[in-house]
Parts: structure tokens; sequence; C-alpha cells
């Protein structure tokens, strides 16, 4: 018999209108990553899809976040500014359950996440296809708001995202404290092409296996004395 429970939804006013949480309950949870979509697309996306399904199972809790803008049903995002008051309006909720909480998203939420992460005392930053610069403009470069997170972070992504390879990312040190994971041949969207020579669902598991054990690197595992 499966341990999984069924996810739950609930509906959290903001600022900008109503905002969704559809939880993922982990059985004995030690953590919660709370993981936002991006500007063209909901929780739907493939990589959160792929987190909600395995982590629960691993001890933790995914809640997947609907922005205000998504949930009313528009076509296009609010401006950065929205975004952030919308989502520390969330945390309450997303603290509730008196965990850890690790913010995240991929892309637009992404962002969203490194902005807010120190102020509202996340456990760390998930940034999943971090959108480093627009397509084609590298020299708009996004970088301080990720190097700017003051939390742990972990980056994930795609070999082949236009919005930013990488190669084209800071070299991880003293001076840009964070960690990067390649998908390869993945793109924005963690998408591979026929020619990758690898599957999708091989691709999505390079990415729940590298979040995973970074999850239990940062909040410690268990240790489990033997008694004398």
């Amino acid at each position: 018999m499966s341990s999984r429970t069924s996810p739950r939804t609930e509906s959290v006013d903001t600022p900008a209108g109503p905002a969704r949480i559809t939880w993922h309950t982990a059985p004995a949870a030690r953590l919660v990553l709370a993981v936002s979509h991006g500007a063209g697309g909901g929780i739907e996306a493939r990589d959160l899809v792929a987190l909600a399904a395995a982590l629960p199972a691993r001890g933790v809790t995914v809640a997947l976040v609907e922005q205000p803008w998504r949930v009313a049903g528009k076509k296009v995002a609010a401006a950065p500014k929205v975004l952030d008051e919308g989502w520390r309006a969330l945390w309450p909720a997303l603290a509730r359950p008196g965990l850890p909480v690790v913010a995240g998203g991929r892309s637009a939420g992404a962002r969203v996440a490194c902005r807010t992460a120190a102020e509202l005392g996340a456990a760390g930053v998930l940034a999943l296809s971090f959108p480093l610069h627009p397509p084609g403009r590298p020299e708009k470069s996004r970088a301080g708001e990720l190097l700017g997170a003051g939390r742990p972070t972990l980056v994930v992504q795609g070999g082949r995202d236009p919005f930013g390879r990488p190669e084209e990312f800071p070299e991880p040190g003293p001076e840009a404290p964070y960690e990067l994971v390649e998908v390869p041949w993945a793109d924005h969207g963690f998408a591979v092409p026929k020619k990758a020579g690898t599957t999708q669902d091989e691709t999505l598991a390079v990415i729940t296996a590298a979040v995973a054990p970074w999850l239990d690197r940062l909040i410690g595992r268990a240790r489990v004395r033997p008694r004398t």
C-alpha cells in the first residue's frame, strides 16, 4: 500500500489577488520545498511535476505555488515587484507546517526566490532554469539577483538554455556562493531533442537526482547513535 497522500490545494489571499498552493505532503516531512512557475507556464511544468512526484518519499513536502496572475487566468505575468509581493504574502502559509522552507522556482519564479530569500528567512534557494539574461542579450545579466540571494543556492540549468547556458554563469566560489548542475541537452523547459541519445524521463531523473541530495545536505541527515 502506498504511503503517498493525495495533493491538497489551498487558496491564499495576497495584495495581487488570490494565489494557490498545491501541497504534495511527505508522510514524515523534514522540509518544505516551495516552488513557483515561470512567466510562460504553470505548475504543470515537467520539472515541477517530477519533483512533486519524487521528493515526498524522501521526507520533503513539495508546495507548488501559483502566482495570482496565473490563478486569474491571465496570459502575461505580473511585474517583478508584484510577483515578489505575492510570494511574500504566501510565505506564512508555506511556513505554517513549522519546518524549514526552501524557496524555489523555475525561470521567473527562480528570480523571485532569489530576490526574497534572505528577508523571508528561507533555508535555501532552488533555481530551476535561472534566466541569466534574455535570449541573445548576454549583456543584460541578472547574475546579481542570483549572487545576492544570501542563502545556499542550487542552480539546475539546461545545457542548451538560451536564457543562459551553464558555461555563461559566474564561476562558483567565495564571490559566487552557489552550486550549479548542468542538465545535458536540455532547453529552458528541460526538453531534450531526439538526437540527444537520452529520454525525457532520464533527463528529469538528472534533475531529481541533483535536487534530492542537495536538500539532504542542506537540512542534515538525522543521525542515529547506537545505544551504549
